[in-house]
């Protein structure tokens, strides 16, 4: 299977600036995840956007996967409460 490449965007990273890093470590390690597979199981695939979505504890991180790129775009990550909005 080929490796994708994970970026980030400018709001994903100021949203991991600001969370704690006991939850940072974990989210990290999910997105690095999506390198080898960008449709892990339970991953999501959003409803009224594009995208997907896993989970880390009570954070989640939004996606979109370009197959034709092998880009993994990391549009959003947030506490569930916050990350929908």
């Amino acid at each position: 299977m080929p490796e994708y490449t994970v970026k980030l965007a400018k709001r994903a990273e100021k949203q991991l600036d600001k969370l704690p890093n006991s939850v940072v470590g974990p989210i990290l390690t999910a997105i690095a995840g999506l390198i080898t597979n960008p449709r892990p199981l339970g991953c999501k695939k959003l409803k009224g956007r594009n995208g997907y979505r896993i989970r880390v504890g009570d954070y989640r991180v939004i996606y979109e996967v370009i197959d034709f790129l092998l880009v993994v775009d990391v549009v959003d990550l947030g506490h569930r409460r916050e990350v929908y909005r």
